[in-house]
């Protein structure tokens, strides 16, 4: 859905799109963090890391807004579809994390996604 909204999106909007869908996605997990606040307590570093990946993540959307704006959202949109599939690949390689059942179904519903996207 995220992605079709930015496609939508006015060219002379700028960011603003992208900073309103992060500010929403904060709005929506404020109340999830202060109902389990005294269960969630987080190392100092991954409390660093989380605003880092935040930003990535916006950073990706930054990116992906003129790709659509330009009429490429088809590319845009296969790239995008591997997007899960990263996480999985990078634990993998990286922290040599194990591919459970779950992670071979999500890297096979992304390689469809990808598959079917293309296909039109």
């Amino acid at each position: 859905m995220q992605y079709l909204a930015l496609g939508q999106a006015a060219p002379s909007s700028a960011v603003r799109p992208v900073a309103a869908g992060r500010l929403a996605a904060v709005l929506v997990l404020l109340p999830v963090a202060a109902r389990h606040g005294p269960r969630l307590r987080l190392p100092v570093r991954r409390c660093v890391q989380a605003p880092l990946i935040g930003a990535g993540a916006a950073l990706g959307l930054i990116l992906y807004l003129p790709a659509a704006q330009r009429q490429l959202p088809t590319i845009a949109v296969v790239l995008a579809a591997l997007y899960p599939a990263l996480p999985v690949v990078l634990g993998f390689a990286l922290l040599h994390e194990p591919l459970t059942g779950r992670r071979e179904i999500g890297l096979t519903g992304a390689a469809a996604a990808t598959v079917l996207l293309t296909l039109g």
